[in-house]
């Protein structure tokens, strides 16, 4: 061997040494950025829902406020820089020169945490995917060494997060490969193993349990034409969401900031005080269905208002200085999409199928189509209850769901920008 090649395979040694290091220090830290954002988020949702519920005096003022506080953080403690979701994260790895700055780390998790407390109604998917993506990226800006493998370490710290997040290490791998990424090779798959095998270890030790508590012991075979009009409407339904919120962001651009939190704030209370289900992530909204498996008679009515504001509202809040994506609005969308065919089924046509499972079908299918990322919807969604009982249903209607919305809009709310500057 040639002094050449033995000093190459030094530097490779210390180079891998060096890359292990810093996949689980960033590994580390995003999961425990991960974990509190859960679970903080969860605690002051649920405190301020409870107040919400009892008095409407809540809903006409908590959504307003939290817009204001956002703004005002922006304004005077965060550079005055809006935050534009996984849009900053494709530029970072786009870009050899654009990274994420430190500074979005604390402002997309205080940021993420004030607009689903207060009532917005998103999730802290993308909060959490951006401010992971900054540990990742500040990482990498420490060791010249690293500025190649720029997109493997933010991947890392997406991974990590996303895997606590849905309790899923196969949904935050995939997520990275499929929506971020978008390509592979060996240090991918050696940073973002890492990334998950440690989220891993922390979701055990800490006794974490899947998101929702969903019994699912069967599905039948005559119900698969009923699960592919199900993909059919998914898909619909999650470019009516693409849309609005991409017509809404227009629309708010024009008006200035009060403007902005006045008219947000106002049809967010107007939505909530309709249907106090879209308040903040509507995961217990989804609880509650869930944990009355047996006795599902929500009305068709209120379903429909449900699919027809749940967009609306969303893009209100996003539009209005909100943090987050369309995430946990198309993990909601679809559960209640997947409720009404169901009922709608056995109602009109006694098709006697399963609620649940079309629940949580539909979950599954509104993600991919939004996001265009099947196997990320697939694994995610069957991590969260912790059951792969509808794993083949699932995987053919997330890419059901994902043709139809691709064939009618083939961008999604990440990819818009981009895409048409191109």
């Amino acid at each position: 061997m040639t002094a050449f090649s033995k000093d190459k395979k030094n530097f490779n040694s210390i180079l891998i040494g060096k890359l292990i290091i810093a996949s689980v220090l960033i590994s580390v830290l995003s999961s425990f950025l991960a974990i509190s954002l859960k679970h903080s988020t969860e605690y002051f949702e649920n405190a301020f829902f409870l107040k919400a519920e009892s008095n409407i005096i809540y809903l006409l003022i908590l959504p307003t406020f939290g817009l204001a506080v956002i703004y005002f953080l922006r304004q005077y403690l965060f550079k005055k820089k809006a935050n534009k979701g996984i849009t900053e994260v494709f530029e970072a790895t786009e870009s050899k020169s654009k990274n994420l700055p430190l500074y979005k780390i604390p402002s997309h998790f205080i940021n993420g945490l004030l607009t689903v407390a207060f009532g917005g109604s998103t999730g802290i998917e993308v909060s959490t995917v951006v401010a992971t993506a900054a540990i990742g990226n500040t990482a990498q800006q420490k060791e010249k060494i690293f500025r190649k493998y720029k997109t493997e370490l933010i991947c890392a710290g997406i991974t990590a997060g996303i895997t606590i997040l849905f309790s899923s290490p196969v949904a935050g791998i995939l997520f990275s490969l499929e929506v971020i990424a978008r390509k592979t090779n060996r240090v991918f798959f050696l940073t973002n193993v890492i990334a998950l095998t440690v989220a891993s270890a922390l979701l055990l030790i800490l006794n974490e349990g899947p998101l929702f508590n969903v019994i699912i012991t069967t599905w039948h075979l005559y119900a698969i034409p009923y699960f592919i009009l199900l993909g059919i409407l998914a898909g619909l339904n999650s470019v009516y969401l693409t849309k609005t919120v991409l017509f809404f962001k227009s629309f708010f651009g024009k008006k200035l900031d009060r403007q902005k939190i006045l008219f947000g704030g106002i049809i967010l209370s107007v939505c909530l005080i309709l249907f106090p289900q879209l308040y903040g992530d509507g995961y217990h909204a989804l609880k509650e269905i869930f944990s009355h498996t047996n006795s599902i008679l929500t009305p068709i009515l209120t379903l429909i208002g449900i699919l027809i504001l749940k967009p609306i509202i969303t893009s209100a809040t996003l539009a209005a200085g909100g943090d987050g994506g369309v995430f946990a609005p198309s993990l909601f969308i679809g559960a209640f999409l997947g409720l009404f065919v169901a009922t709608i089924s056995n109602n009109f046509f006694q098709a006697d199928v399963i609620p649940i499972n079309f629940m949580v079908i539909g979950m599954a299918a509104v993600l991919s189509a939004s996001i265009h990322a099947p196997f990320t919807a697939l694994f995610l969604v069957c991590g969260m209850i912790n059951n792969y009982t509808l794993f083949f249903p699932i995987l053919l209607v997330c890419f059901v769901s994902k043709y139809i919305s691709k064939m009618i809009f083939p961008f999604t709310v990440y990819t818009y920008s981009s895409a048409n500057l191109k």
